[in-house]
């Protein structure tokens, strides 16, 4: 991959010079997964900084016997950087939700580059803080109506990872318990609201192509908009 597209792919390397993104794309490891495929497991986390360049993954918390899935994360994005800034276990893991293809950082590689290029280094922390952005608005949600909270959701995956076609903006035919889980909200309420924006033809469904289509994304986003 070159430079250029390594930096329009990855916001997080936006404003990084050059030479950075030459060094880390010729230490960088290349990795594909099908799907199901566990990506990482809560014990090898802290070993590396992963880039979602193709496909989908979530991250999922252990609770004992249950699973419950706290992210989506689509092209563009990582995971990884967490473990490797507070250098303390997890109890999460990462699946591949699709086919998926990743580069990864080792982790003193990462930590080398962020000392080295201050651009990156401030923009690593906007980004984390657009993350925490995120949870403290999922929490804002937290006793607004279940379709309110699921359109945030459906939004949010839009905007951060959203392809645009001429059937609407497509994301990955997410499976509803994984939705029901970053929403918040319970499964069957999951497959009730989604059978009703589809019957609104807000969005559609192809699930011989794994995809989601948000064919009214602005009334989605007014939906959302509710808070």
């Amino acid at each position: 991959m070159q430079t250029e597209a390594f930096s329009e792919l990855f916001p997080l390397f936006s404003a990084a010079n050059p030479e950075t993104l030459e060094w880390l794309l010729s230490v960088a490891v290349e990795h594909e997964y099908p799907s199901g495929r566990a990506v990482l497991m809560e014990d090898a986390w802290g070993n590396a900084v992963y880039f979602v360049v193709t496909g989908w993954v979530k991250v999922r918390r252990l609770y004992g016997d249950n699973v419950v899935t706290l992210a989506i994360l689509g092209r563009g994005d990582f995971f990884g950087e967490m473990a490797i800034l507070d250098e303390s276990p997890r109890s999460t893991d990462v699946i591949a939700l699709s086919t998926v293809q990743l580069l990864s950082v080792s982790a003193q590689r990462f930590i080398q580059t962020l000392f080295k290029d201050a651009q990156l280094h401030h923009r690593m922390l906007q980004l984390m803080v657009r993350r925490l952005r995120q949870t403290n608005l999922r929490f804002q949600l937290r006793n607004r109506p279940p379709a309110v909270k699921l359109a945030n959701t459906l939004v949010s995956l839009a905007e951060n990872y959203g392809q645009s076609t001429e059937k609407g903006t497509e994301i990955y035919n997410i499976p509803y318990k994984d939705l029901a889980d970053v929403t918040d909200i319970g499964v069957e309420e999951t497959s009730k609201i989604m059978e009703k924006l589809n019957a609104k033809g807000w969005i559609k469904i192809d699930e011989a192509a794994e995809s989601l289509y948000l064919v009214n994304l602005k009334q989605l986003t007014h939906l959302a908009g509710h808070v």
